[in-house]
């Protein structure tokens, strides 16, 4: 199996690519770009089995109603109700408050941070691939599938807070360390340096792995509560399983533990 990891930014100069060959026993990163173009992220995802791009694949339905309803000029709001909370419950989608709720983390508000800039660019991947006869599923069914790197750490039980920016570049190489220790399996190569020292490709790599857990159905997928609006939002892949079930050990399993008829 071969996934790919995308940390993406507006602009190709922030945008991180990271590709994961996986096989019985081991992980290898055999590549890591960076300022990364649409024509080559497209390319990439064509070759690949799954794929994690870390960027909302849409905007919370709440808000787009309002925003048409506003330019409409019919926009109905009782008095004294917007506050915090009215302002979030527009501001944030199904998925980010299932993130919240599960990890303590908050995802950038597609709709009111500066993220939205981003999600536009992955709005017209997202078309780009589908008019190429690409599956496009925004809640991750596809080859495409939004991905949160920081969640993703959280659920693995690895640190996931404070190593991004130059600044953090200490913690940085210290979560290296920690991923490495973590997943003996899985091999950086001549890319390790890079994600020592940029948080970008660091996040590529993670996005990566998190496709990979998305394809064996290690991730949380949407309630029947949730599932309209994750095909329209999109929907955050939320590890299920510990980071040691994304590679097999490559020994078959003691005949006593498998299934019936076997």
């Amino acid at each position: 199996m071969m996934t790919i990891g995308v940390d993406l930014a507006a602009e190709p100069k922030k945008t991180a690519l990271a590709r994961i060959d996986w096989s019985p026993g081991s992980a290898v990163v055999r590549e890591v770009l960076l300022g990364t173009s649409d024509t080559a992220i497209v390319m990439s995802i064509k070759k690949a089995d799954k794929v994690g791009i870390d960027c909302p694949f849409g905007w919370p339905e709440s808000f787009v109603a309002f925003i048409a309803a506003h330019q409409a000029g019919n926009v109905v709001v009782s008095p004294g109700v917007t506050g915090l909370e009215w302002r979030r419950a527009l501001a944030y989608r199904a998925t980010d408050r299932r993130v919240q709720a599960e990890t303590g983390l908050r995802p950038l508000s597609v709709a009111a941070d500066r993220i939205a800039h981003t999600a536009m660019r992955c709005a017209g991947l997202l078309a780009t691939l589908a008019g190429d006869g690409m599956p496009v599923d925004r809640a991750g069914g596809g080859v495409v599938v939004e991905v949160y790197p920081a969640a993703s750490l959280a659920r693995w039980g690895l640190p996931h807070r404070g190593y991004k920016t130059r600044d953090n570049i200490s913690v940085l190489g210290t979560l290296v360390d920690a991923l490495l220790d973590a997943a003996g399996w899985l091999d950086l190569g001549t890319h390790e340096d890079l994600c020592r020292r940029s948080d970008d490709a660091f996040d590529a790599v993670i996005a990566a792995m998190t496709a990979r857990a998305a394809t064996l159905g290690h991730t949380a997928a949407p309630g029947p509560d949730d599932a309209t609006a994750a095909e329209r939002e999109g929907w955050i892949a939320l590890p299920t399983s510990p980071l040691s079930s994304l590679v097999p050990d490559g020994h078959p399993r003691p005949a006593e533990h498998l299934p019936p008829g076997r």
